[in-house]
């Protein structure tokens, strides 16, 4: 049985209002790597109000969990899955 190298998803943020189909998502790259490939395309905001670097993480929809950014997209996600892209909150930081 031969595996296809990528898989397609759907990413948004929080909100709902960005929405992307992603045709291609490599099978091989962590969902770190993807997380950043999104963001630009996405134009997700890098700093917050206070003008701190923002980091982001993803929600797997099906599962309702944050995935870790070391995760292949192979191992971790299934065509068609739905990805919820969320600032990561760091509480008392500054």
């Amino acid at each position: 049985m031969i595996q296809a190298l990528t898989i397609p998803i759907r990413v948004s943020d929080v909100t709902g209002q960005k929405l992307v189909d992603v045709k291609d998502a490599p099978n091989d790259a962590t969902i770190g790597e993807l997380i950043e490939g999104l963001l630009p395309r996405m134009n997700m905001p890098a700093n917050d109000n206070g003008g701190r670097t923002l980091s982001y993480q993803a929600l797997l929809d099906r599962d309702g969990r944050h995935l870790h950014a070391s995760e292949l997209v192979g191992d971790t996600l299934m065509p068609h899955d739905r990805l919820v892209l969320q600032p990561e909150i760091n509480a008392g930081a500054k």
